[in-house]
This record gives structure tokens, sequence and C-alpha cells, in this order.
């Protein structure tokens, strides 16, 4: 069996669409243009590099992008006040601090200084909270986005027996509150987790995001599972020459997409998905700031 391949890029492509959409009306019909401010602080490469896409992505959508670049001496105190600032704009829907911050700022203080309703990456304790406690919250992008793709393949999740392997605040934690929203029977596993394999052969899901390289095999899956791929990391590939990396994700795609059901690829899986789903968190803040309906299939 050769399990289908879940598009990740493709998916992105259509929920972009609907965002676009949904901007367009907010716009036409009601003269308010949804704003996303992102505030880096520092020269990290890669945080640079994602806060570019960032903004030609909310730009792209026709909302409103906003980028504070600053100096990685930055105070903690200048740090709260632009985000008290943003807080009371009311042109700002989503704000959005790029971490990881540099050593010397409270990356828990900063976070939750954010105001809960404009907080798009969903990392507040108050948003974490209203998820667990099955509220109305803003919900943590990269789990938003695997949530989105399983409801797409699956139509009903409710009474699938789900594994997410990986136990972190950004996608573990929330994406288990997530699949139990949807009725699902959730366990969470990690690295301790007595004898793991057997734990995740009985899932009709796995949500693998662990962080290891290529850690789950294939005979560690269901026959016919679900298998969403968060893992992202870059190995060596001398196959590809001397010094040449390339990506793979938590989950060993060549043999565990012999035994899927269906299967998200790395690249091209989950990660596609983060920025669509930011966008679409921007969209659904605008909306219930403003008591609007919110749009259709963008939220948990």
């Amino acid at each position: 069996m050769s399990a289908k391949i879940i598009d990740g890029k493709e998916f992105a492509l259509s929920v972009r669409g609907k965002v676009k959409d949904h901007v367009t009306r907010l716009v036409n019909d009601h003269g308010i243009t949804p704003g996303l401010a992102v505030v880096l602080v520092g020269e990290d490469p890669a945080s640079e590099v994602y806060v570019r896409s960032k903004g030609k992505a909310t730009t792209e959508a026709g909302m409103k992008s906003v980028e504070h670049k600053l100096d990685a001496a930055t105070s903690e105190a200048d740090l709260l006040a632009l985000i008290d600032d943003l807080n009371n704009d009311a042109s700002i829907h989503g704000i959005l601090v790029q971490l990881p911050l540099p050593d010397h700022l409270n990356e828990d203080l900063v976070i939750n200084s954010i105001d809960p309703a404009k907080d798009v990456d969903g990392f507040h304790i108050s948003n974490v909270g209203l998820l667990g406690t099955g509220q109305k919250s803003m919900v943590p992008c990269t789990p938003l986005g695997c949530l989105m793709m399983l409801r797409d393949h699956h139509g009903s999740l409710s009474g699938l027996d789900a594994v997410v392997v990986g136990r972190s605040n950004i996608v573990g934690k929330p994406m288990a509150q997530l699949l139990l929203g949807d009725s699902c029977t959730v366990t969470i596993a990690h690295s301790r987790t007595k004898d793991l394999p057997e734990v995740v052969r009985r899932a009709d899901i796995v949500v693998a995001a662990v962080g290891r390289p290529e850690m789950v095999p294939g005979d560690w899956i269901k026959p016919g599972a679900t298998v969403i791929d968060v893992g992202i990391n870059r190995i060596d590939a001398p196959e590809k020459g001397e010094g040449k990396t390339r990506l793979v994700g938590d989950v060993e795609f060549a043999t565990a997409s012999e035994v899927a059901g269906a299967i998200t690829p790395v690249p091209g899986g989950v990660g596609p998905m983060t920025i669509a789903c930011l966008l679409a968190n921007t969209v659904t803040a605008c909306s219930r700031a403003n008591g609007l309906e919110e749009p259709e299939g963008l939220t948990a």
C-alpha cells in the first residue's frame, strides 16, 4: 500500500484564498482592513527570512502589514512599551513577536503582555487556558493547520484514536486539545513513554512533533493510519555531495508512506500551513474585534 500524500502547499493556497476572500468582504462591506504587526528583535537570519515571508503573505491577502525591527540590545521596557502601543492601535488586529528573543528578554512576560484578542500566535496564557477548557480562543498556527488538514481528509474525527508524539507548548499540547475538541481519544506520548512503538501503533491519527529526525519508522504505524509530520530537521546528505544537507521530518517517510493511509511530506506538508493559519487567525481576530461573522472554515 502506498499512502495518499497530503499536499500542504496546495491546501495552504486554498486557505490563503479563503482569507483573501474574507478580507475583500471586510474591506468592501465594512470598510475594515485587517492589520498584522510583527515584531523582530535582533538579527537572527532564519527569523528575518520568516518575517519577510509573513509580511509578503499578509500584503498579498489584502491586509495591512506592519513590521517593527528592533536592535538586539533593545530593553525589555522599550519592547513592552511598543507592544502596549500596538495593543491600543485599533488598526492592528494581530500582534506577533518573533521568537526566539535575545537572552536578556523574558519571553513569557513579553508574550503575556500582548492583548489576548490580538495574540495570533495563540501563546498567551489566557488563550492557552481558553483552549484547554473548550472556549473560544486564538489557536496556535501549526496545530490549527494540522487540524484543518485532518478535517479535510477525514471529515469527522469523532471517535478516532489519536497519538501526539511531543509535548511542547507550541505544538504538542495545543494539538491534543484540538483533537479532544473534535472528539478524538487522545494520547500525548514523548521520549519517556513506555513502549512508545506500541502506543503509536494503536493510533488512527499520528501527529509527530518531537523534533528528532526520522524518529518514527514505518513499523510503528498502524496500517491505514493518517500521519501528520510536524518535524523539520536538517541532516547531512552526503549523496548530494560534500557538506550538503536535506530536510526530513520526525517520521521516516520512505517506510511510513508504505503503511499509512495518508501522510504529510517534509518539506511541503505542515510547514506552508503555519503562515496560512497566521493569516486566518488575523482575519478571525479582526472579525471578532468588530462583532462580525467569523470566516467559515478558518477556525477551530
